[in-house]
């Protein structure tokens, strides 16, 4: 069991290097993800996929390998991954238009791992505040589904493997395509996926994975932090599936004057103040239902979010 044949393809030098197909991504997965494969030659394709750049059907191998060893997961509409460090962003608004969303009957799982974050603004820190419950199982997840429409689901209680490959960031300095690979997992199989990145170029290389993987309907933009998380004041465009075929959406900007997320100073606990109608923050609710009627366009839903957000319920509460 080596990994030998797919470093040599990726490493043997100009003009003679080549990315893997997706049959030997597979392969590749499958065996890092056996836990019979040399760390330092994990670490050494790891790298050489970032150098060389990856490509979609590198990531719908490694999607596809590591899809296969996951446990069953309750049936959902909708996959909300987050997996962003979250260094430049501020609160996690997007977990409030995530709940947003189930209000209409869909069935969402946020399933995600986040590092990076601090002083009581990350997102497992922020979900009570949000509504949103925790879940430490499998078995949990169905019962908090069928409760509330929706729950969190950390990374390291369904692919704990997944998990220690994620981290080997904090071994090599960089991150690797296990970040994309985590957003394009979709481990309940939902047949509607939203998807948040930083870097630009990671928008049309998840929707052609996406493709490649079969997915049916997804929805990706450049978020906050990394996040699936729309930003009220600028122009965005949305790289879509749509029945598995590639499109995009312009969504015009639904505030005048240009802001940063970063730039709201409020205290994780703004979030549960928003909801309730105790804080007044026109830009934050835009965020909030500006985000939610993206993931709406996933899901194929007419719901219109700013109706949804007048009919909440004044309390997050269970």
């Amino acid at each position: 069991m080596s990994l030998a044949p797919y470093i040599h393809a990726m490493g043997r030098g100009p003009g003679r290097a080549r990315n893997l197909d997706a049959t030997e991504a597979e392969e590749a997965m499958r065996l890092i993800l056996s836990g019979g494969v040399d760390p330092h030659a994990i670490g050494a394709l790891l790298m050489l996929m970032r150098y060389r750049g990856e490509t979609p059907e590198e990531i719908a191998g490694f999607t596809r390998a590591a899809r296969a060893v996951l446990p069953v997961l309750p049936q959902v509409d909708l996959d909300w991954p987050s997996y962003a460090a979250g260094r430049t962003r501020g609160l996690p608004w997007f977990l409030l238009a995530a709940r947003l969303v189930a209000q209409t009957g869909a069935r969402v799982l946020i399933h995600g791992w986040n590092s990076h974050q601090s002083d009581g603004a990350d997102v497992r820190s922020a979900l009570a505040l949000a509504g949103i419950t925790r879940v430490e199982s499998i078995d949990a997840a169905g019962r908090v589904l069928d409760r509330d429409g929706i729950a969190y689901l950390p990374l390291e209680r369904f692919a704990p493997r997944l998990l220690e490959l994620l981290r080997l960031r904090e071994v090599l300095g960089l991150r690797s395509c296990i970040n994309t690979v985590c957003r394009m997992l979709n481990p309940a199989a939902a047949p509607a996926a939203v998807q948040g990145v930083f870097h630009p170029p990671y928008l049309g290389l998840q929707q052609a994975a996406g493709a490649v993987l079969g997915q049916p309907r997804l929805c990706i933009l450049k978020g906050g932090g990394g996040e699936f998380e729309r930003n009220p004041s600028k122009q965005v465009t949305l790289f879509r599936l749509t029945e598995a075929r590639p499109c995009e959406t312009q969504l015009a900007p639904i505030l005048p004057e240009v802001q940063r997320l970063s730039d709201l100073p409020h205290p994780p606990q703004a979030l549960a103040d928003l909801w309730s109608g105790r804080l007044h923050d026109p830009f934050a609710q835009a965020i909030v239902t500006g985000t939610a009627q993206a993931a709406l366009l996933a899901l194929r839903s007419g719901a219109d979010a700013k109706a949804l957000w007048t009919e909440r319920p004044s309390s997050l509460a269970a």
